[in-house]
């Protein structure tokens, strides 16, 4: 399959394109750095197209001839109308370009966030009520695909936390630099600071490319999917394990109380196991991806 794909330099989106190189699909990359790993771009199987989420040109040409469009770059704003500019409006073109250029299948990569707050056991199909902008902004997206007059195959995935190495060696990072500071600290002797309570349903980024790969294979339609892993972690309880996993350490864990309860709000993911027949847990990750952090 001919895939354009957005995002496939930054974090979740290498793991994506890794996953679909492996299943011998071709990929179209839009990137605004087409250097940036450079192992994915010499890779016979890629094309680089250097634009960024709005350049329409660019992007009618690199869909022509693909199958499927995979959107996961964020257009990031501080502000609602910066966030509509460059978030909302590139989704929506993409989606119409993706259409006209006869794309058979779109994923779009919303957000947890889009749901908002938590309620227990959340599922795909309760009503969105984002409680900031990123959330609303991923929210919106959400409608314009679903709502979309369009015969090509549009599903929805709303990834939570992901976590993960480098999907290839010269690959990117994750963002978030919470596993950093933990292992910072215990290296250093020093305070780990937490929150009472905190923690989720870790998904390590290789699973979730699995989830990507398994919806793009199905011929399902106008679906959303979590992406997470079944089992809430605690961050406190990552925090003992790289403390265990360095002897002699003088680091402590501090938490501050938030007033968060005990008992954590789930995600169900009932529906992954359903459809495609996919059960994670970031368990199996946490203690290798500690020890990448410790730099062993």
């Amino acid at each position: 399959m001919k895939i354009f794909l957005t995002g496939g330099t930054g974090f979740i989106g290498h793991f994506v394109a890794k996953e679909f190189l492996e299943q011998g699909h071709s990929l179209k990359i839009l990137a605004r750095n087409p250097d940036k790993i450079p192992s994915l771009a010499k890779h016979e199987n890629v094309k680089m197209i250097h634009a960024g989420l709005l350049d329409s040109e660019a992007i009618k040409k690199g869909l022509d001839g693909c199958d499927a469009c995979v959107h996961i770059a964020l257009g990031w704003g501080e502000t609602p109308l910066e966030m509509l500019a460059k978030d909302t409006t590139a989704t929506v073109q993409l989606l119409e370009f993706a259409a006209n250029a006869g794309c058979e299948k779109f994923i779009y990569t919303s957000s947890t966030a889009a749901l908002g707050k938590i309620r227990h056991n959340s599922n795909e199909e309760m009503v969105c009520k984002p409680v900031d902008l990123y959330g609303a902004t991923k929210a919106a997206g959400e409608a314009y695909v679903l709502g979309a007059n369009s015969k090509m195959k549009r599903n929805i995935i709303r990834p939570g936390y992901t976590f993960g190495q480098l999907a290839f060696p010269d690959g990117v990072t994750q963002p978030d630099r919470r596993f950093f500071n933990i292992t910072q600290a215990v290296k250093e002797n020093g305070v780990v600071h937490l929150t009472k309570n905190d923690g989720t349903q870790f998904i390590h980024a290789s699973q979730l490319a699995m989830l990507y790969s398994s919806v793009l294979k199905s011929d399902l339609n106008e679906e959303i999917f979590f992406g997470l892993g079944t089992e809430w972690i605690s961050w406190k309880s990552i925090a003992e394990q790289a403390i265990k996993m360095r002897p002699g350490t003088k680091a402590t864990i501090e938490e501050e109380n938030k007033g968060w309860g005990s008992d954590p709000l789930l995600f169900s993911l009932e529906k992954i196991e359903k459809f495609f027949g996919l059960k994670f847990n970031g368990n199996d990750f946490i203690y290798d991806h500690l020890r990448w952090n410790f730099g062993v």
